[in-house]
């Protein structure tokens, strides 16, 4: 996006704001696919890097949050 003056980026929020902007919808449905996508993956690569040991150790600990042991 451009570098827009005072005026012009008033307009713009405005825009969004009253929902004339199809930009304002369309990037919110592509941020959504994007950080779904990178959320999947990123789970996965995290898994990949931790030791059996400390996955388990992150598991306990998260099921003793939720369960209260």
């Amino acid at each position: 996006m451009a570098k827009k003056d005072l005026n012009q980026l008033a307009k713009f929020i405005t825009e969004i704001a009253s929902g004339e902007s199809e930009d304002s919808h369309k990037s919110k449905k592509e941020a959504n696919v994007i950080g779904r996508s990178g959320g999947l993956v990123g789970g996965k690569a995290r898994a990949d890097k931790l030791s059996p040991e400390r996955r388990k150790e992150i598991a306990q600990n998260a099921a003793s949050k939720r369960w209260g042991n």
